[in-house]
């Protein structure tokens, strides 16, 4: 077995190289936070039991040539740029040219088999490149509001509520300039009518009888105003003379489309948003801890699809709308559960040397909210684990929803960060500290309930007979 060198990224690129049939075979890599995307033109050429062995990889998810191998936080950024460069640097010929674009065209084809799950994918791409800042700024957010309590440093507060202000009441232009470039855009013409939707001049303007007001529809807006003004700039650029294209189609796309949006879009969408927080208020209020139970069950599945990124839009709308999204802190439960489920795999195995080296690897990522590793590299191989630790987050959201309908609502300022980095980013009915009273005890539960669950009932035909040679069923 080769050396553990996951500290070394060109050291663990190397290793990947001849197990993903060389660089020849490589027409793409791209990375997510904790995952390396690899496209590959000829997918029996990659040697999967020995990529799957390799000390560092945490998982191997397979789709058609294109394969995604689990490498966690901090690693996989390191590791990408150095094997992309075997990717790139083949020789550029049309025939090498025309076998990667068809190579890559395929790859999509596969990860994108129906409309919705494109229009989901494209969903994420849109906000995701906004969470750092949502972070930052969350945080930032937090410790004004702690100063103000604490009533420490007033000529500060200030500064640090511009500081964390600034970038929420831009947001929807971020929004417009991410959506024009996604949907094929000009992604500053995009920017410029969703700013339309922030513009302060618009509380003089009136839509099916009521004064519009800056920022009404929140993000929602901003993306259906930039989709707007997609669709009229490539009307235009299909139509308009190549001569005139540079005045009269930034001209036409940001006059129609910011007028749709004015007499139409920000009505409508002002209307969503406020269901969205209602929503989100009642299912609390009325729902309690079934909802709790609920939503902290069924994330971890949305996690290992790929489509908890569609829930971004509906966090980012009830933080413009109140505040802070009041879903997260309930849906992170089902990382506690994942960590629960996973402290139990690592007890009840303690001959099993490759899966406790994986948790121990995994592990600490867990704690802080990212779960694919633990997904991919123990619970969903394994089989069982995977639907204890939905059992154990399904009780941590639990507690917290049934907090929240007793009145302690804990919500997050940002989206992004879970389990242990949501604290900083806590917001609640009573106070931060109350709100990381309730928050907490929905992590020990959820780290409770999981690991009773699964050492008890997760671990099926596997158990402490399993000898250290061999990996549970599964993981190969």
């Amino acid at each position: 077995m080769p050396p553990d060198t996951t500290d070394d990224a060109p050291g663990v690129a190397a290793l990947l190289l001849p197990l993903l049939g060389g660089p020849a075979n490589l027409t793409s890599v791209t990375n997510c936070m904790t995952r390396l995307r690899v496209t590959v033109r000829d997918p029996s050429a990659v040697r999967r039991g020995e990529l799957r062995a390799l000390p560092g990889v945490l998982g191997v998810v397979e789709d058609g040539t294109a394969f995604q191998i689990v490498l966690g936080p901090g690693t996989v950024a390191k590791v990408a740029p150095e094997l992309a460069q075997y990717a790139e640097g083949g020789p550029v010929t049309a025939r090498a040219l025309a076998e990667r674009g068809a190579a890559l065209r395929a790859a999509r084809k596969a990860r994108n088999a129906t409309p919705a799950k494109e229009l989901l994918r494209r969903i994420a791409q849109i906000f995701v490149p906004l969470i750092p800042a949502l972070i930052g700024c969350g945080i930032v957010a937090g410790l004004a509001g702690l100063l103000a309590n604490l009533h420490r440093l007033p000529g500060l507060a200030p500064g640090l509520a511009a500081c964390a202000s600034g970038f929420m009441s831009l947001i929807a232009v971020f929004v417009g300039c991410n959506t024009a470039k996604e949907f094929g855009g000009t992604p500053v013409l995009g920017g410029a009518v969703a700013a339309v939707t922030v513009f302060p001049g618009v509380e003089r303007v009136t839509a099916f009888g009521e004064r519009l007001a800056p920022g009404q529809g929140g993000v929602l807006g901003a993306l259906a105003a930039a989709l707007i003004a997609t669709r009229v700039e490539r009307w235009c650029r299909r139509r308009v003379p190549e001569a005139l294209d540079v005045l009269v189609t930034p001209a036409v796309t940001v006059l129609v489309a910011g007028l749709v949006t004015l007499y139409g879009l920000m009505y409508a969408a002002g209307v969503v948003a406020t269901a969205v927080g209602r929503f989100a208020d009642r299912l609390l209020a009325n729902g309690g801890a079934a909802a709790g139970f609920v939503l902290g069950g069924l994330f971890l599945p949305l996690v290992m699809l790929g489509l908890h990124q569609a829930l971004i839009p509906i966090h980012a709308t009830l933080i413009q709308e109140q505040g802070c999204t009041v879903l997260l802190p309930i849906l992170a439960m089902a990382g506690a559960g994942q960590v629960g489920a996973a402290l139990a795999v690592y007890a009840r195995l303690p001959h099993n040397g490759p899966v406790r080296r994986t948790i121990r690897s995994a592990l600490p990522a867990g704690l802080l909210g990212i779960g694919e590793p633990l997904i991919y590299g123990v619970s969903l191989p394994l089989g069982r684990p995977f639907v204890t630790a939905c059992v154990g987050g399904a009780f941590g959201g639990g507690v917290v929803g049934l907090l929240a309908q007793w009145g302690d609502r804990v919500g997050a300022t940002a989206i992004g960060p879970s389990g242990w980095a949501l604290f900083p980013l806590l917001q609640g009915t009573h106070g931060p500290v109350r709100a990381v009273a309730v928050y907490g005890a929905g992590l020990l539960t959820g780290y409770a309930a999981g690991f009773v669950i699964t050492y008890f009932f997760g671990m099926g035909k596997v158990s402490e007979a399993t000898k250290a040679s061999e990996e549970p069923a599964g993981i190969s």
